[in-house]
């Protein structure tokens, strides 16, 4: 009999969030699958095209069922725009919920970023009807919170670390992308079942894409690439130390290009500009997954960083994971498990998080490296890709998961 599935995520596509790909594979894999989600506006805050408030509500994409809830957009990414649209989408999910009367599902599934409280729905669909919820945490909240609100009230940072904590030990099964995240989850949710099962990498990363044009673009330079979401936990006024740095060194053989855009965006080139070092940057917005795959071809090395935090240094961003699939050399500023996995594969340079004098000499290392020893490490990250990140292995892992209990919390 074929399985079906509720999946619950404030975001999903059009917008670009790997639970897209996950419902793709679940589908594939001969499994209903129906999503709750958002109206798609993130991460610029205005409506992708052909959408607006009042709809569409009702699509069908990829095989895929899409019932989506009203929210209020986040229009400026200012702090009470971002906290309106926080809880606007979990209170209009739940309201939403009618839509699904007559249906039946084997299992609820939330794909958690921020914020925890997109488990509202889930949960309350859940608990009416007796089925088992999974929630996959990628975002543990409310540590990430801290990373895009600045919240330092200590009263309001214990309402926010209560009404998080109730939200993860209403599901019977959490996936944590690390070991260490998972200890951190028994002792939030110590009923609850747990597993590891890391982010898993799209194989489309793992191609080597030639765009002669892009190529054309940057050439006779070394080109670091980061490709991603521009936000506060990405720490990017690292690179922006790194190229005052090379200022005073009077390099220009070294140029940064950002792909992506973010609510961090205008107020980073705002500094470049100001510092005068916007020879050393190139923006490159937003793209589409498909494309990126040629920038990361194009590439000398791949840079990721998150902001210093102890929590945040618990998971593997899935960048990092991208960057080890497209065999290109990894330049880091992290802590915690994305440093431990970027050196155990040998695939890069890695320092501290929020350390730009030794990012700035790694920088200048990599640099300075024979083509050929950064090859070397390049490979190496493939082949760790391989072993650990392949799609198929992990999508499997999750579906056995999510279906192998139908136990039910009271």
């Amino acid at each position: 009999m074929q399985k079906r599935i509720l999946v619950v995520s404030q975001h999903y596509w059009p917008e670009n969030f790997r639970i897209t790909d996950i419902c793709r594979g679940f589908v594939a894999d001969k499994i209903e699958v129906d999503v709750l989600c958002g109206l798609p506006n993130y991460p610029k805050g205005e409506w992708f095209e052909g959408y607006r408030y009042t709809g569409p509500r009702n699509e069908v994409h990829d095989g895929v069922q899409i019932f989506r809830a009203g929210e209020i957009r986040r229009k400026g990414n200012t702090s009470i725009r971002i906290f309106l649209n926080y809880i606007s989408y979990p209170i209009t999910g739940v309201f939403n919920l009618f839509r699904l009367h007559g249906k039946k599902y084997d299992a609820v599934f939330c794909y958690e970023t921020s914020p925890v409280l997109m488990l509202l729905p889930a949960i309350v669909y859940a608990k009416l009807h007796r089925i088992p919820l999974t929630c996959y945490v990628l975002d543990l909240w409310p540590e990430n919170l801290y990373s895009v609100l600045p919240i330092r009230n200590s009263l309001l940072r214990a309402v926010a670390e209560k009404v998080s904590h109730w939200h993860y030990r209403r599901c019977e099964k959490l996936i944590a992308m690390s070991d260490a995240l998972a200890e951190k989850l028994r002792m939030i949710a110590p009923h609850a079942q747990i597993v590891t099962i890391p982010q898993y990498c799209e194989d489309l990363y793992a191609q080597d894409v030639v765009d002669h044009d892009l190529q054309a673009r940057f050439t006779g330079r070394f080109n670091v690439l980061f490709a991603g979401n521009i936000s506060p936990a990405q720490d990017l006024g690292l690179l922006v130390e790194c190229a005052h740095k090379l200022r005073q060194a009077n390099r220009t053989d070294i140029h940064f290009i950002l792909v992506g855009d973010g609510m961090s965006r205008a107020e980073l080139e705002q500094e470049i500009q100001q510092k005068g070092l916007m020879d050393y940057f190139t923006f490159e917005g937003q793209h589409p997954v498909t494309d990126i795959p040629a920038y990361h071809t194009m590439a000398d090395a791949l840079f990721a960083a998150l902001a210093k935090s102890n929590d945040l240094g618990l998971t593997v961003p899935a960048k990092i994971t991208s960057y080890m699939a497209a065999g290109r050399p990894c330049l880091i500023a992290v802590d915690g498990e994305a440093a431990r996995v970027v050196t155990q594969a040998g695939c890069g340079l890695t320092c501290p998080a929020g350390d730009a004098d030794s990012l700035y000499q790694n920088l200048l290392k990599l640099a300075e490296m024979e083509p050929s020893e950064r090859e070397i490490l390049g490979q190496a990250g493939r082949t760790y890709f391989q072993r650990y990140f392949r799609r198929e292995k992990l999508l499997a892992e999750m579906e056995h998961f999510i279906f192998e209990s139908n136990e039910v919390t009271p």
